[in-house]
């Protein structure tokens, strides 16, 4: 009687769901790789990842700032989407599920967080925790951002351990039946609700029971019951290993009743591998992770089936050596294959975190105060891959922007000779030939160096100039014909705009050197044509 009664409630509940929601966005589906509206029209998404599955079960911060006031500080960063996660239990474990906000923060002792959300958002205090949840939802779709559902766990917590017991089907805290139970009932919850577009169905499954044979079995069956449920979202599917692999859908793909809203995803820290950071030299490692990615991951988009990062980032704070080394790789990765993403996290501390009263994160886009960014010039990286560089829809000639990851802009003719860096949106479009030129993407023009130091220039004989990709990282752009035999690579003069050449650096095995003012990536677009 007592999970009938829960269903019957959150039934109830999803029919007055439908009256709180304006609608902003059109129901999206995929086309080979890519994520369309109804149009036809790419969709890029470009989220950030706000937590709702600690223990207290709330989205995090709204005892520092109002909901809506962080709603817009989310749009004002250019994130068009939101992953929010949750905990299975919120939905299926009825004591759980009958908890107000005020109680359930009451029953951890988070007295000033109480407080703080008594002042800003004391609409939310008797609420019960998914009317809460719902209510984050109407506040982010009245500004126009989507939504991925995101089953981060089951039990309310910290995530992840390897033996956490949430980790895969059959662990202590992971009942396939239960964990149905939770997609179909929230599903059910926000049929509807346009700015709800998508449903990742578990966050990095892991563990000693993983394997390939159960990961068929229950992720089909629960694509099935999201579809049933609600058959306008996309359904995102995770890997096994901490989201890291999926490379057993080389040989087998999910067979499902419907088409049009399978989506994968993956993850990728320079600590999913940080050996290589640590020990080898940067071009290196890039190479070596770059290359792990595409065999774990990327691959999936040859088969023309969409991939979306639902988790990377670094810690904003510049100490750690490996995270600065991984951000241009990353970067440099996200732009070449365009993908869609969502960067942790948007939190600048959490209510509570494994034990710890207003534990901060370090990787969070927002300071202590949720009012400012803790690194506005890594923020301002990330926020040049929030639009697409190609995808149906876009309708300018293929061409090539040439992306510099150290700052996230692109080469740009600014006079009759001169290249600077730009805004990869305005920038300059590029091919670059079968004989090694890099062209003006109309016309003969093609850049040209004369001596180490000095600025490149555009000119019209090309046949003696030759540029090939060098280093493991395949990012150094160098010149082939110097007369001394010495090569020269494109990179950035001290104006840290002008393209300049210089001698080619960090080319050997120090692990030491810093390479990424050379580093440039040379990324298709169909997209704003100049």
């Amino acid at each position: 009687m007592k999970s009938s009664s829960l269903f019957l409630a959150f039934l109830i509940l999803s029919i007055v769901t439908l009256s709180l929601y304006t609608p902003v966005a059109a129901v999206l589906s995929t086309k080979s790789r890519w994520i369309i509206d109804e149009s036809g029209k790419r969709v890029k998404l470009a989220c950030v990842n706000w937590p709702s599955h600690l223990q207290p079960m709330l989205a995090e911060g709204l005892h520092k700032q109002p909901v809506d006031a962080i709603s817009k500080s989310i749009v004002s960063r250019g994130f068009n989407c939101v992953r929010l996660t949750y905990a299975t239990f919120m939905l299926t474990n009825e004591s759980l599920a009958s908890l107000t906000v005020k109680s359930s923060f009451e029953s951890l002792n988070l007295t000033n967080a109480l407080q703080g959300i008594g002042v800003h958002n004391p609409s939310l205090l008797n609420l019960t925790l998914i009317q809460a949840y719902q209510a984050v939802m109407s506040n982010l779709g009245e500004n126009k951002v989507m939504v991925i559902l995101d089953n981060h766990l089951t039990v309310p917590g910290w995530c992840c351990g390897y033996s956490d017991g949430n980790g895969f089907f059959g662990d202590t805290y992971f009942d396939p039946d239960v964990w149905i139970q939770g997609l179909q009932k929230m599903a059910t919850l926000f049929h509807g609700v346009s700015n709800v577009v998508g449903m990742s169905l578990r966050n990095e499954l892991r563990g000693p029971r993983q394997n390939v044979t159960n990961w068929y079995r229950y992720m089909q069956q629960g694509s099935e019951a999201i579809h049933t449920a609600n058959p306008n979202v996309l359904v995102i599917l995770s890997g096994l290993s901490f989201d890291n692999d999926l490379s057993f859908l080389s040989s087998r793909q999910v067979q499902l009743s419907f088409t049009g809203k399978l989506i994968f995803e993956v993850h990728w820290y320079s600590f999913s591998d940080s050996k290589p950071w640590s020990t080898l030299n940067t071009n290196q490692a890039c190479a070596k992770t770059s290359g792990d990615f595409m065999g774990h991951a990327g691959f999936l988009l040859a088969k023309e089936w969409p991939l979306f990062m639902s988790e990377f980032g670094v810690d904003n704070r510049g100490v750690n050596d490996n995270d600065n080394r991984y951000l241009g790789c990353i970067l440099a990765k996200l732009a070449e294959l365009d993908l869609d993403w969502a960067l942790w996290a948007l939190q600048g501390n959490y209510y509570l975190r494994e034990g710890i009263v207003d534990h901060g994160e370090t990787y969070g886009v927002l300071s202590a105060d949720w009012s400012t960014s803790q690194n506005s010039t890594v923020l301002k990286r990330i926020q040049a891959l929030q639009k697409p560089f190609q995808g149906p829809g876009s309708n300018s000639p293929l061409h090539q922007k040439i992306f510099h990851p150290a700052t996230a802009l692109c080469v740009t003719q600014k006079s009759t000779h001169l290249l600077q860096l730009g805004p990869c949106d305005k920038s300059t479009a590029w091919r670059y030939t079968e004989e090694g030129n890099i062209k003006l993407r109309i016309g003969f023009s093609c850049i040209k160096v004369e001596r180490a130091g000095e600025p490149v220039q555009l000119g019209i004989d090309c046949s003696q100039e030759k540029w090939e990709l060098v280093s493991e990282s395949k990012m150094h752009v160098a010149s082939m014909n110097m007369s001394d035999g010495n090569r020269l690579c494109l990179d950035v003069d001290r104006d840290d705009k002008t393209i300049v050449a210089n001698p080619c650096n960090c080319l050997s095995d120090n692990h030491n050197c810093d390479p990424i003012s050379q580093w440039f990536k040379l990324v298709n677009s169909t997209n704003n044509f100049h």
